[in-house]
């Protein structure tokens, strides 16, 4: 029916339940089992029935159950509790002291996704979680951040699985007034929207807010009666398929989210954007530094590069977001003018290194352009990153593009069990959980009793399976299995039997498939009467990857098998419900991508907080985290070219693995006794997680790092009406226009001849800087241990001090070099601009030593 007025009616809750209300609309119940219980204790079916979402839940409550719990005093005493917690954390200050913002100003978080818990289908995957965890762990620190992104109404797929197991996708609306959301309002009451251009006209979007602790997420929402149905559309569905609308999405984010902070009195101090999806926000945060701080466009650009983070999580140039010019070009023009700039030079900072002038526009590349400290997710990413992007910074060695790297964490006090939460509060701190950070707490994991812990765990893995069973059950029961097929699903796996979990991406690379090389084998593995195992499944393909699909129907097809049919399960429409079950409940946890092409990988740090084993190829986090007193490696950490090769090599050193060490650790009881090498491993590897692998590490690291040096730079660059600013933009405007004419010659060393460890030579050269002046630049010889490619290694360079003037532009170098240690070595020198990093590293702005004629 059209013109159809709505309103909606909520429940009578007594005064002194009201603060139920406040405690369904603040995310911090949902890390908090008090919180959790205080809500379940009020109908336990019902709150599982709804997916544990607090706002659907309360609403359907009666209000003669309302009016019982009113008179309870045990209901009341335990609602008191959870009030004085919810409240302490409100007031708390921040424990991160040396980041200090002024009033109306925030970090500001930008991400296309947030996974803050299943009820809010705002994720797809791994990045989406990282950035709801950065979120908790900011609030946890009370840092003055806010975060970005967009509310989509009908969110990331529901996977389900047909008769054959081929994957199918369904997007169920959802209803934005069942989640803990507020429409952000002006001074007058009326509901905030702001505006962005389009290329058919204004896109309009309304403002949400959630709480989650005492950070805030902002979500942009086009579904207003004043867009038409396309514009409409734009916050329909994450990650689009359509082009255009990807294209929309990630500029409604990026320039309607700094937008919709400015309407809101924030002034963004830090900008961190989460993968390229965001980087548009650069454009608009250069307008709103020219204008608070009435600087121009060269000069603003100063402050904006010296103040943004721009993290990249994917290691492959082909999963950066690409778009036509075309499709750009009406979100960007706007601001070319106001830039004083053509639209052609704008977009050209877009530009893949090496495309033509009417190549793609990568928004990785864009989001260089705005960004002053750039990082990849894990140490090995970082590396793979400078590789893979050596081409904007040409004629810079790979280890010295700046692209460094902060290795991701979890929240651990999402994740790990309330079994074992209970475990350390008693052996570890009651506080234990704001301790996290404190190495010699965490290492009276070490006192646990070994039956304890066996105990909570054994407890854990049979929640899992009975999660499995119920999910199962609820899979047949929808396909209309037979009676005979619904029984026989209830004795499905076995809580004594060796569990590993897999669960992930259905994308081609992380090789789901990897243990189905061998089918014969597994299949020994799996129904061996001495030492037994069994596999957990989930995960979802993205709807157009029709070989990660056929992953998913391979393992359902041998899963149905029936020599296997007990002891193997693919889990439907995984998500952080089932995550939390899977990494609390497993024994192994199973990681098998192709080297080197997982970024970071978080799923197996979740694992081992709870003391899973992770048993993994190396790539990403395993990297750094593996070791052989807390998990197993599969293969050694080599990069191969033939794909197949390197699965098959690959799949035997995981069996392998399984059948040598895995297995036999796990079932080696001594009268009866839990594992005791095992036990010793699930230590170890808990105290990797907590300490080295939290959010909470992940976030101070940020702050140590990136956030506290930005406002340092933004406060430096802005006073005194811009100077410094306005300086270093004239500074980079004379280098671009000068730094053409540079030429050094030749190093040449003296005495020219060969040396011992311990020796010292001398190294000069000539240097012709025009008009540039010495201050302005630094010369470098560039040395280091030479390989057989030519190429040098552990290479490191030494400032040259000027000697003399020989002529006007033409100046004398030369310095020492001590001889550290013996072998080949090569040398050359340069010339970098003198001036802090970002001036430094800016692309182009380097000249080699000439070669010989």
């Amino acid at each position: 029916m059209r013109d159809m007025q709505i309103y909606k009616v909520y429940p009578a809750i007594p005064e002194s339940l009201a603060f139920l209300g406040d405690l369904a609309r603040n995310l911090w119940w949902c890390w908090n089992d008090d919180a959790i219980d205080l809500f379940r204790r009020i109908h336990p079916g019902l709150w599982e029935k709804v997916g544990k979402n607090p706002v659907v839940f309360l609403a359907r409550i009666s209000t003669h159950r309302y009016e019982a719990l009113s008179r309870d005093e045990s209901f009341l005493g335990h609602l008191g509790r959870v009030k004085t917690r919810f409240e302490t954390m409100s007031s708390e200050i921040s424990r991160v002291p040396d980041l200090t913002l002024e009033s109306g100003e925030t970090v500001a978080y930008f991400s296309m996704e947030f996974g803050l818990h299943e009820s809010l289908p705002f994720f797809a995957g791994g990045l989406g979680i990282l950035a709801g965890d950065h979120l908790k762990a900011s609030s946890a620190l009370g840092l003055p951040l806010t975060g970005i992104g967009l509310l989509f109404r009908e969110g990331y797929f529901r996977q389900y699985l047909d008769h054959n197991g081929w994957q199918q996708e369904t997007y169920p609306v959802i209803d934005v007034f069942d989640l803990p959301t507020r429409k952000v309002t002006r001074a007058s009451g009326e509901d905030l929207v702001i505006d962005i251009p389009g290329p058919h006209g204004i896109i309009h979007a309304c403002v949400w807010e959630i709480h989650v602790g005492k950070v805030r997420l902002l979500l942009l929402d086009t579904n207003l009666p004043e867009n038409p149905g396309h514009i409409r559309n734009i916050t329909s569905r994450l990650y689009a398929s359509h082009g255009d609308i990807r294209v929309a999405q990630e500029a409604l984010l990026g320039i309607g989210g700094t937008r919709a902070l400015k309407a809101m009195g924030l002034f963004p101090s830090v900008c961190h954007m989460n993968e390229g999806h965001c980087t548009f926000a650069g454009l608009e945060r250069i307008c709103q530094i020219m204008e608070r701080y009435d600087l121009n466009f060269q000069s603003a650009s100063q402050v904006c590069r010296r103040s943004t983070v721009f993290t990249t999580h994917t290691p492959v140039a082909a999963g950066h977001d690409e778009f036509d010019k075309h499709q750009v070009r009406p979100y960007v023009a706007p601001y070319a003018e106001k830039f004083d700039i053509s639209v052609e030079e704008l977009l050209s900072w877009g530009e893949v290194p090496g495309d033509d002038k009417n190549g793609r526009f990568s928004m990785f590349c864009f989001g260089v352009q705005f960004s002053g400290y750039i990082n990849g997710v894990s140490r090995l990413h970082g590396k793979v990153a400078r590789r893979m992007w050596q081409g904007l910074w040409p004629r810079r060695q790979k280890e010295e593009i700046p692209i460094f790297n902060v290795t991701n964490g979890v929240h651990i006090n999402s994740y790990i069990s309330r079994h074992k939460n209970g475990l350390l509060e008693r052996y570890l701190a009651a506080d234990w959980i704001e301790r996290q950070s404190e190495p010699a707490l965490v290492s009276r994991i070490d006192n646990i009793d070994d039956a304890d812990l066996w105990h909570v765990h054994e407890m854990d893995r049979s929640n899992l399976i009975r999660k499995c069973r119920q999910l199962l059950m609820s899979q047949y029961e929808r396909r209309n299995a037979a009676r005979t097929l619904l029984d026989d699903v209830s004795v499905t796996l076995d809580h004594r039997v060796l569990t590993i979990c897999f669960a992930r991406r259905f994308a081609t690379y992380k090789r789901a498939g990897l243990l189905l090389k061998d089918p014969q084998r597994l299949t020994r593995l799996i129904t061996s009467t001495d030492h037994p195992v069994q596999l957990v499944f989930a995960g979802k393909a993205h709807p157009n990857d029709n070989e990660g699909k056929d992953l998913i129907r391979r393992i359902v097809e041998f899963a149905r098998q029936p020599a296997v049919r007990h002891r193997i399960v693919f889990l439907e429409n995984y998500d952080i419900n089932i995550a939390r079950y899977m990494v609390q409940g497993c024994d192994v946890w199973l990681n098998t991508p192709r080297r080197p092409y997982e970024a970071c990988g978080t799923s197996g740090m979740k694992a081992a907080a709870n003391g899973g084993l992770n048993l993994s190829i190396l790539d990403g986090w395993w990297c750094e985290g593996y070791d052989d007193t807390r998990g197993w490696r599969i293969g050694n950490g080599t990069d191969y070219d033939d794909p197949g090769y390197q699965d098959e090599v690959e799949s035997q050193s995981l069996f392998n693995v399984l059948e040598n060490d895995v297995i036999p650790v796990f079932y080696d009881r001594i009268r009866g006794n839990p594992p005791q090498k095992w036990v010793r491993m699930m230590k170890a590897a808990m105290k990797m997680a907590i300490t080295d692998f939290s959010s909470d590490r992940m976030v101070r690291e940020y702050t140590s790092r990136f956030y506290i040096p930005s406002v340092g730079n933004l406060r430096d660059l802005t006073q005194d009406s811009g100077r410094k600013a306005k300086d270093l933009a004239l500074t980079q405007s004379r280098l671009n226009a000068l730094w053409s004419h540079i030429r050094v010659s030749k190093p040449r060393i003296k005495p020219a001849e060969d040396f011992a460890v311990g020796d010292t030579f001398s190294v000069v050269l000539e240097v012709f800087l025009g008009e540039l002046s010495p201050d302005e630049v630094e010369v470098q010889i560039y040395h280091g241990r030479l390989l057989g490619t030519g190429e040098l290694e552990k290479s490191r360079a030494e400032t040259m001090k000027l000697q003399s003037t020989i002529a006007p532009g033409t100046h004398l170098y030369g310095c020492r070099v001590v001889c550290s240690d013996s072998g080949r070595f090569g040398y050359t020198a340069r010339v970098i601009p003198r001036g802090d990093d970002v001036l430094r590293n800016i692309p182009g702005l380097i000249t080699w030593a000439m070669p010989d004629e």
